[in-house]
């Protein structure tokens, strides 16, 4: 192979633009990764390729790349779109990201072998003390880039549609509360999930906002009425939507209705083939559209065998893939996130009947900007060099993070 600049990212073409991008001033012959298909985080095209060098992408373009570019690593029939982002995920690789830091970088590792390039640590409903130590223990990560930031998925989330959350932890959001944890996250705090119903959660949301959080409505009860409310205070995304909140009644619409008719709402979903059925999937994917979202929710079984795991308090077991809460009586009982990656989800989001187009946005382009990060999710110029190469039936072939082989690609076999 060709090598790989440290700090390049994988490879990337924008098919549809019709000359080369540059950004500026280049290193000298940076090298350059082909594919006869490129998605750039808005569209597929191709063939298509791009040109790296320290870590970042300097140009793009349509067709073979001119001899003027470095040595090329054609990938052939690959297919080349940008590392997928992940906003919801609480571990994997038998890691659970609760549990610390090194248990949190393993967890994201795992993800990166897997095509996920970008990822958010998602902890689980516990006590306020234990997620400011948590917070505070995964602050680190992110300024070191390890992770993108911390999602909070409760302690403020309903009894009535906790899912895998404990239900002696739940609590409305009081003021002191709020303005603990987000000076624990100590701007690593990039999400909050909450109910809007509970008392003080409408102000909840006005203050998580004013401190540069993004706010999710999920795991609720809340009718369409306050889930509006919630939105006009600044909520701005739907947290697995469907799965965990009051469904929808022809009367009483309910929050999810509120949410996905709403252009300023992101809409998070998990396509595993166990959350959702694929009608509904189809559904969601059509109505968001741009604003279509896919998220592992993944625990720490993600990229494990069947067994037992943990779960911030909760003991999980997994069977045949699917993970469930373990009761007091040793029953399995509520599903408890997922064993996914976002690349396998957009395989599934793709056997549901949604179009490729449509599921590598919503792993790429689309989870990006929910949170506000420009220079990933996307193959252009100036962006991060992170990668996933896909072979013909969505297997993860290869992949490159800030412009380094995690799993490397073979080059296509010469004629």
């Amino acid at each position: 192979d060709p090598p790989t600049p440290e700090g390049a990212s994988v490879p990337a073409s924008v098919p549809h633009r019709p000359r080369a991008e540059q950004a500026s001033p280049a290193a000298a012959s940076p090298s350059v990764l082909r594919a006869d298909r490129v998605h750039d985080g808005e569209r597929l095209g191709g063939p298509g390729w791009i040109a790296l060098a320290e870590g970042r992408v300097v140009a793009v373009g349509t067709g073979d790349p001119p001899r003027t570019r470095g040595p090329v690593h054609d990938l052939g029939d690959g297919l080349l779109a940008p590392g997928c982002v992940d906003v919801h995920c609480h571990g994997g690789g038998g890691h659970a990201v609760e549990s610390g830091a090194a248990a949190a970088r393993a967890a994201a590792a795992a993800h990166a072998r897997a095509g996920t390039t970008t990822v958010v640590a998602s902890l689980v409903t516990d006590e306020v003390d234990a997620l400011a130590a948590q917070l505070t223990a995964l602050t680190p990560l992110c300024a070191e880039g390890v992770l993108a930031g911390v999602h909070l998925e409760g302690p403020w989330l309903s009894p009535l549609h906790r899912g895998a959350h404990r239900a002696a932890s739940l609590r409305a959001p009081e003021p002191e509360d709020v303005a603990r944890l987000v000076e624990a996250g100590a701007g690593s705090l990039a999400m909050v999930t909450l109910a809007p119903e509970l008392p003080g959660a409408l102000d909840a949301v006005r203050t998580l906002r004013a401190a540069g959080v993004l706010v999710a409505i999920g795991h609720t009860d809340a009718s369409y009425e306050v889930t509006r409310a919630a939105i006009e205070a600044g909520a701005r995304m739907a947290t697995h939507l469907h799965n965990a909140c009051r469904p929808a009644h022809h009367r009483e619409p309910g929050p999810a209705v509120a949410l996905l008719e709403d252009p300023r709402v992101g809409i998070e979903t998990i396509v595993d083939g166990v959350h959702l059925h694929a009608a509904t999937v189809r559904r969601v994917a059509r109505e968001a559209g741009e604003r279509w979202i896919l998220v592992s929710d993944a625990m720490a079984a993600a990229g494990c065998g069947d067994g037992e795991f943990p779960l911030g308090p909760l003991r999980v077991r997994v069977h045949d893939g699917v993970a469930r809460v373990v009761g007091a009586d040793g029953a399995a009982g509520a599903i408890a996130g997922s064993t996914a990656t976002v690349a396998g989800s957009v395989r599934s989001a793709v056997a549901a009947g949604v179009d490729l187009d449509a599921a590598l946005r919503a792993a790429t382009a689309a989870p990006a900007d929910a949170l506000g990060l420009p220079d990933v999710g996307r193959l252009r110029a100036g962006s991060r060099a992170d990668a996933v190469v896909f072979g013909p039936e969505l297997e993860v072939r290869g992949v490159l993070r800030h412009g380094t082989w995690v799993k490397a690609a073979a080059p296509a076999a010469a004629d």
